[in-house]
């Protein structure tokens, strides 16, 4: 009866220790009970179906190190994403799905991760980890949405979502660029993969010898487009028919000498048997085969026999590989789960198996899969898993949407699909089968009844904020006009190179009454050229795969204006200069904020870039 009171006693000083309350998305830092904490590396590549991996059947690629990880780890192999970049990693982080989030485009304003959620990075920091993130974020690159301010101590990243799109440091082309650290531009010498795993094991270097636990997220823009790559790598693929875009294939094969140095330095380091390594990927393939133009299957490449690529809401746009390696946690290597999972369950799960309490009032769209990576059955096996791609300014209902539970896919709420007998989504068994499509309907339904509430919630960029004083605000990031059939945004080089135009509003926040500034820009401010100059072509990169990229166009801007909260004001620009400025008088409150250059037809179109800033003492 003693022993039996003082385990109780023992087990309730640690809960109460390991307490985690979150308050308005804000976690409060206290320490669990010190024990012998796992560290935790989560690896996820950008456009890597679940074919483009040689341990999944795929004949033409090489990777050795991921097929090396997946004999060593437990396999999800029925585990989905969202189709496309953004949304995955917002419900990776948050265990919610992307559409609660405010997350279900990766542009235009939708890749803002709501302040309002609160993620794993936080959770993990406040209970002593030391947290870092390499690569691709894509949830905001301003104050608050930034890597930093969700949790992440220390930060190497590209911004946008890719190397060389619109938010990132101008001209890089993944070899010897300019990234963030910690918000600050810096050079880095060599290509953006190696870059990544290089500073990742260098932060956690600094941890073990420091006796610190780690989470480290290692998140490659590899290999999303461009697919630029040493030629060693596409040469490893060039001459062989069936392999579809040797660039692509290169890439995921020179990541996979990056995760093999990583897990050369866990078991070097002897912090291998103690680490939770995960390695995924976070959408369908978007370049490993050819598809049939009519069935959307795989005439040339490899895709496991799926339907669907990237951003399809068929099993090829979102079934992906999911690995995890823990030999002292009793992980077993070598083992498949076939039962449904997904991103969702991630936050949960990681929690869950480090003995941490959910964040206070926070309720997860997923669910702790522990009990089935250790062999139990989930109490909720018969679980119905949504995923769409909106890729819209407001969520349309049914859009590109698969309802899934068990083997069975309802598609956009119109066919019904049985992926054992059919993993090719072909057969359309709704009519055979139309008790389990009413219930998938239903079971959408609901989702849809509960979510839709929440799409009114816009993420607003504050202006000028201590965190941020000068805000920069992009193209890529406005709400755009669909109605007048504006629908993208220059969100890479070469469309802000060709003077791709929108046009739309940004979401903001004044944070307080004062002056404040807007620079409107055609070009970023590190060029520091005039609004209407054209500029020099990019030279290709010899020994590599990086093209030329075209000369920048003159747009002949004549006239730039701002309209904010009430107010509007415009004027003839200065040709020579590089930006047009005009300040107001604002006062404290969210506003939308349109600034827009117009040619001499008068027609407008969103600045490329504004600048803002806030004149000291203006109040």
């Amino acid at each position: 009866m003693l022993n039996t009171l003082l385990n109780y006693i023992k087990n309730c000083l640690f809960f109460t220790l390991a307490l985690l309350v979150a308050c308005k998305g804000k976690v409060e830092r206290q320490e669990v009970a010190a024990v012998d904490k796992p560290n935790i590396v989560l690896v996820i590549t950008d456009d890597q179906g679940y074919g483009d991996l040689a341990c999944h059947g795929n004949p033409y690629i090489q990777t050795p190190n991921m097929d090396k990880l997946y004999a060593q780890s437990t396999r999800l192999n029925d585990f989905h994403v969202s189709p496309t970049c953004a949304p995955t990693r917002a419900a990776l982080m948050t265990g919610h799905v992307s559409n609660r989030t405010g997350v279900w485009h990766t542009i235009a304003g939708r890749s803002f991760l709501k302040q309002g959620e609160v993620l794993l990075p936080e959770v993990l920091s406040a209970n002593g980890y030391a947290t870092g993130m390499f690569g691709k974020w894509h949830l905001g690159d301003n104050y608050p949405y930034r890597p930093e301010d969700r949790g992440f101590q220390e930060v190497v990243s590209h911004l946008g979502g890719g190397v060389g799109q619109q938010h990132d440091y101008w001209d890089n082309d993944y070899f010897d660029d300019t990234y963030y650290h910690n918000s600050q531009p810096e050079k880095y010498q060599g290509y953006c993969t190696d870059v990544w795993f290089d500073e990742a094991i260098k932060f956690m270097d600094e941890n073990r010898k420091s006796n610190k636990p780690f989470f480290t997220y290692i998140a490659t823009n590899a290999p999303h487009g461009p697919y630029f790559v040493e030629n060693k790598y596409k040469e490893l693929y060039e001459g062989k028919e069936d392999a579809v875009n040797p660039a692509f294939l290169g890439m995921i094969t020179n990541a996979d000498e990056n995760l093999g140095k990583l897990m050369d330095y866990l078991e070097a380091s002897k912090m291998e048997e103690n680490t939770i390594l995960i390695f995924m990927t976070d959408n369908g393939s978007s370049s490993g085969f050819a598809m049939d133009k009519n069935t959307d299957l795989a005439n040339r490449g490899f895709n496991a026999a799926m339907r669907g690529k990237k951003g399809s809401m068929y099993e090829g746009g979102h079934r992906v590989p999911f690995f995890v390696r823990w030999p002292k946690g009793g992980i077993e290597a070598g083992k498949d789960i076939h039962e449904l999972t997904a991103h969702v369950d991630i936050m949960p799960t990681l929690l869950d198996m480090l003995g941490l309490p959910d964040p206070k009032g926070v309720k997860y769209d997923g669910q702790s899969i522990k009990d089935l990576l250790f062999g139990k059955p989930l109490s909720n096996g018969n679980r119905v898993i949504i995923t769409d791609s909106q890729r819209k300014e407001t969520p349309e209902k049914w859009r590109q949407s698969a309802t899934m539970q068990g083997p069975w896919r309802l598609i956009n709420g119109k066919a019904l699909y049985n992926i054992t007998d059919d993993p090719g989504q072909q057969k359309d068994v709704a009519d055979e089968h139309p008790e389990k499509f009413e219930e998938l309907k239903s079971a959408y339904e609901a989702w849809w009844m509960e979510l839709e509430p929440t799409f009114a919630e816009m993420p607003v960029i504050p202006l000028c904020t201590p965190a941020d004083p000068e805000t920069l605000l992009r193209a890529y990031d406005v709400h755009l006009d669909e109605a007048a059939g504006f629908t993208s945004v220059p969100w890479n080089a070469v469309l802000m190179r060709k003077g791709f135009k929108a046009r739309g509003f940004y979401a903001v926040e004044v944070p307080e009454d004062g002056d404040y500034t807007f620079s409107l820009m055609r070009w970023p401010p590190e060029l520091g050229v005039a609004i209407t100059a054209a500029i020099p072509a990019k030279p290709a990169v010899a020994g590599t795969t990086v093209n030329e990229l075209p000369a920048g166009v003159a747009l002949p801007v004549v006239k730039a204006g701002v309209a904010i909260d009430g107010q509007e004001v415009s004027k003839v620009i200065d040709q020579e200069a590089s930006a047009s400025s005009f300040t107001l008088k604002l006062k404290k409150g969210k506003t939308q904020l349109r600034a827009w250059f117009a040619e001499a037809d008068n027609k407008r179109f969103a600045a490329h870039y504004v600048l803002v800033t806030k004149k000291q003492n203006s109040i």
